[in-house]
């Protein structure tokens, strides 16, 4: 619990009871003063409890974040297991596939450079 929320919710009670005696001695000033730190308790309760949310979510993502991190070995570890499973399985279908690639990317990194285009002479 946040302090903030603690002295609200004290200067809200404090405002009530000074609200309460300035209406039964019939003191408006009074009574008025109640109302204002009543209102203002209310605020620094409500700014409290917004604290708490944010720090709560705050703590959450963080929480997820670690989960998230701590599985992310365990993922890849699966995933590279399974892909020598099927490399062994299947050895000249893993060797057709890595020669596909390697040819895409020998025809990408070799590409005949572009000219510019001709100049119009008048």
């Amino acid at each position: 619990m946040d302090k903030d929320r603690i002295a609200g919710s004290a200067k809200d009670f404090a405002g009530k009871v000074e609200g309460a005696v300035g209406g039964v001695a019939g003191d408006a000033r009074t009574q008025a003063e109640g109302r204002f730190r009543e209102a203002s308790g209310t605020a620094q309760n409500l700014y409290g409890q917004a604290k708490d949310a944010a720090r709560d979510a705050k703590d959450a993502a963080i929480g997820y974040a670690k989960d998230s991190y701590e599985k992310s070995g365990d993922s890849f570890r699966d995933g590279t297991q399974a892909i020598a499973k099927g490399v062994q399985d299947n050895p000249l279908g893993s060797l057709l596939i890595a020669g596909g690639i390697g040819f895409a990317l020998a025809l990408l990194m070799t590409r005949q450079p572009r000219r510019p285009p001709s100049r119009w002479r008048y």
